[in-house]
């Protein structure tokens, strides 16, 4: 895929966004009508809360997770009324996978993955931004005598579908004047990502960190290419159901979240401590990923700044083939994926 075919893929989008961009303010003020509706619904029997339980996911690409987790602040929150359930992602396509299937009620993904979902019909919503990093890059082995992502051409490269570092390699691509059919790509979990890598199994990885972060360090594999406007930001989302009939635990959820943040940014070194013991990395390579990588310090509200990613990143899904209904799916998707009063009250 070239860059002249992004630019006519976005010509072709270019009517749902500019209808986005006006409708982005009435979508919002929706969803607050949404938020605040869900929140009064009747509690369960004997309890103050309107579900007795709780299954939202962690994960190591989501630092603000494990701070949640290990300070309970769902679980203080909520008391002994709700039992939460924690239960690991290892990778946005095994998140979406949870939230599809309904194993958890609370998932994060890179916002391209969630596009994705949605638009293949998964009824999942954006509820709180988590952060907005720089956690994909095209990796190759330390003596690799690939210098460029051009030389990538008919060779074998590691990815996962349906997460950023494989829409990172797409993108990628098509700025080198390549397709995905001039390369080979392995279909694997990031951690066999990095397996195949080091093994010589394959001449590049699209990595995700703190794997990446890992391989730098651990097996001296260098970062081909960087860019980070190709990643999407973290989102937290929610199953359509959950909104709707547990909108009171959604936001102490969102609540959460939030809290985690400020304490997040006021403790980087806390953060990467957590983050090295939950991945099994080296504290300094954690340290890295948490300080010059994660970037946490963006506004959990999600809203213009991640339609205008999702719009960005549409024509290259479109063009994968990954989504059935093509642009019109996409366009569909982005415009009901946006779910803010949650995090506009949180941000309050």
């Amino acid at each position: 895929m070239t860059s002249s075919t992004i630019r006519t893929k976005t010509s072709a989008l270019a009517k749902a966004g500019a209808a986005l961009a006006a409708g982005l303010t009435a979508l919002a003020l929706s969803g607050c009508v949404q938020g605040e509706n869900t929140a009064d619904k009747a509690p369960a029997e004997g309890s103050d809360w309107s579900t007795s339980t709780l299954s939202i996911d962690w994960a190591t690409y989501n630092p603000l997770s494990l701070v949640v987790k290990d300070q309970g602040l769902i679980e203080e929150a909520l008391g002994d009324d709700v039992a939460v359930e924690w239960v690991q992602s290892a990778g946005s396509n095994k998140a979406n996978e949870l939230l599809r299937s309904g194993a958890i009620d609370v998932g994060s993904t890179a916002g391209s993955a969630a596009l994705l979902a949605r638009a293949n019909g998964s009824p999942i919503q954006v509820i709180d931004i988590f952060s907005q990093p720089e956690w994909s890059a095209l990796v190759v082995a330390g003596d690799s005598d690939i210098t460029e992502v051009k030389d990538l051409k008919g060779k074998q490269v590691a990815a996962t579908k349906a997460t950023d570092p494989y829409f990172f390699l797409l993108q990628a691509l098509g700025e080198a004047g390549l397709s995905l059919d001039d390369v080979e790509v392995q279909n694997v979990q990031h951690a066999d990502g990095r397996a195949l890598l080091d093994s010589g199994s394959v001449a590049a990885w699209s990595g995700l960190d703190p794997i990446m972060a890992a391989a730098e360090v651990e097996s001296g594999d260098t970062l081909l290419y960087r860019n980070v406007d190709f990643n999407t930001y973290g989102f937290l989302n929610a199953t359509e159901q959950f909104i709707t009939d547990h909108g009171d635990v959604a936001q102490v959820v969102v609540d959460a979240y939030e809290e985690a943040r400020a304490w997040a940014l006021e403790n980087p070194d806390a953060v990467a401590e957590l983050l090295a013991d939950a991945a099994s990395i080296d504290l300094e390579v954690a340290k890295t990923v948490v300080n010059e990588r994660s970037n946490l310090d963006v506004s959990g509200v999600p809203g213009e700044a991640q339609v205008a990613v999702l719009e960005a990143i549409a024509p290259i899904i479109a063009d994968s083939g990954d989504v059935k209904g093509g642009e019109e799916a996409l366009a569909k998707a982005i415009s009901t994926i946006v779910h803010d009063a949650f995090a506009l009250k949180a941000s309050k």
